[in-house]
């Protein structure tokens, strides 16, 4: 069980271990708390649809903002590429805060951020 908690929290879930437990107890029909790759993806399923979609974005729009700002500048841009390993050019960081900046400040606020993501999914 210790493995799922690590492979959890891998994925993004804050679980404890008696979570855990209980998780791999309500799916595992022989009770021996074992989890094979059927039972895992029923778990995870059952996870994933508990996750609020909001919520998700907004961390996405925190790895960004890494300043704290509000707001996800060029810095911000140019700072979350390089971790990528993407070599973007400055024209390019531009383009893509000028696409979807609404009210043309040059950044991307957290409303213009949910825009953008609401529109790919």
């Amino acid at each position: 069980m210790h493995e799922l908690k690590v492979l959890m929290r891998a994925l993004g879930f804050q679980v404890k271990k008696a979570e855990v437990v209980k998780m791999v107890h309500d799916v595992d029909p022989t009770n021996e708390g074992l989890v094979d790759f059927a039972l895992f993806c029923q778990i995870m399923a059952e996870r994933y649809a508990e996750r609020d979609p909001e919520e998700e974005i907004m961390k996405a729009f925190q790895l960004f903002d890494n300043d704290s700002s509000g707001k996800i500048s060029l810095k911000n841009l140019r700072h979350v590429a390089r971790e990528l390993g993407e070599e973007l050019s400055e024209n390019e960081l531009r383009a893509m805060i000028d696409e979807f900046d609404r009210d043309n400040d040059g950044e991307i606020s957290q409303d213009e951020f949910l825009t953008i993501m609401r529109a790919g999914s």
